[in-house]
């Protein structure tokens, strides 16, 4: 509404600014509300809080990607330095490489056909080992494995390539068909079991599907590194359970192995990745992650592709993009991660390898 100039001049001077002090106010206490939001909203809740809270937390929706820049972006990550990075001293890529196994019924989905217990094709696992080649890994973290013999065809197509990665470990849980696996260039000096896998929904037993690796590395500074890898619970509908809290009981069992492993030394380096099967701010997650500032907090690393996109998996079924894959790091490591070399895989033929794109990370 346009306002006559008479009856804007006939206005007392202290009405104006008593209206702009009023205006100014507002904004001010408007901008410190939202300064105020944007700080609870950047803190995790503890573990208790998150289970207290599951069925809210579970209708949050996922972060979604954008692909506004052409160019590598580097995330705003805590603890970022400034200088340029150093040569790495232990490169690391995780990878579900999409039943790399026999299958009872295995489905083409570029023809359309299915195959019974047919082995992965081998365009398929060319395209795998094209992508692992590509990060020039140091360490190797695997889902999806079939049996040792599978995992051992990686490490030997591999090897004829031109990457050793000689030390192996094989793991798994209830699940028969589908295991973990890691493969090293450095020794593997120890492995262990987390103490419980088994857990109780309504009355009925139930036990981790893919269980827990966990592997100990010595790089030749003599440092230890300790991985833990999972495949958590997948989305789909089994019998005689729910998805949704299975996957939430596997994260507990996890969080308890990290836990007893962070509490017994504050300092191990530890690193936990895998195929987590859900996306960030989700109960599973923030479960896996712990308390935001507690000394058994394992922060996420915050990768993109080279195109600033965030999403690892396509569920094709679906047809939804998310990011389900993750490497974490304990707070020994937090000044280690050489952050400008961590990311997504983005190779032209990431969908002919997986569902899945590699992530990578480098530390110092």
């Amino acid at each position: 509404m346009m306002i006559p100039l008479r009856r804007l001049t006939r206005t007392p001077l202290i009405g104006v600014f008593f209206f702009w002090g009023i205006f100014a106010s507002v904004s001010c206490e408007k901008k410190t509300r939202s300064a105020n939001a944007s700080d609870l909203s950047s803190s995790l809740p503890s573990v208790d809080e998150v289970l207290s809270a599951t069925d809210g937390l579970n209708q949050n929706k996922p972060t979604t990607s954008s692909a506004t820049q052409a160019t590598p972006v580097t995330p705003a990550v805590e603890g970022t330095s400034d200088s340029p990075s150093t040569t790495p001293t232990l490169r690391f890529t995780a990878y579900n490489v999409a039943n790399w196994l026999i299958l009872e019924d295995r489905f083409d989905y570029d023809t359309k056909k299915s195959s019974k217990n047919a082995p992965k094709p081998a365009d398929e696992k060319n395209a795998v080992i094209d992508i692992l080649l590509s990060t020039k890994p140091d360490v190797i973290g695997l889902c999806e494995i079939g049996t040792r013999e599978d995992l051992a065809e990686i490490q030997q197509l591999l090897k004829a390539k031109g990457l050793d990665l000689p030390a192996s470990h094989f793991s798994g849980g209830i699940d028969q068909t589908r295991h973990l696996g890691l493969l090293s260039k450095f020794p593997i000096v120890s492995t262990a079991q987390a103490s419980k896998l088994d857990y109780v929904i309504a009355g009925k037993s139930n036990s981790m599907q893919r269980g827990i690796l966990d592997a100990t590395v010595k790089t030749p500074d003599e440092r230890l590194w300790r991985f833990l890898g999972v495949h958590l619970k997948s989305k789909r509908e089994v019998d005689g359970g729910d998805q949704n809290l299975m996957r939430i009981n596997e994260a507990q069992l996890l969080r308890r192995h990290i836990e007893g492993i962070l509490k017994e030394d504050a300092q191990a380096r530890l690193i936990c990745y895998g195929d987590f099967n859900d996306t960030r701010r989700t109960s599973p997650l923030r479960i896996v992650q712990g308390s935001y500032n507690s000394p058994t907090y394992i922060a996420p690393i915050a990768l993109r592709d080279s195109r600033g996109e965030l999403w690892t998996h396509y569920w094709e079924r679906e047809d939804v993009y998310a990011r389900i894959d993750y490497i974490h790091y304990s707070p020994a490591l937090k000044a280690e991660v050489i952050y400008q070399e961590c990311g997504i895989v983005d190779l032209p033929n990431w969908r002919k390898g997986s569902d899945h794109r590699a992530i990578k990370a480098s530390f110092r």
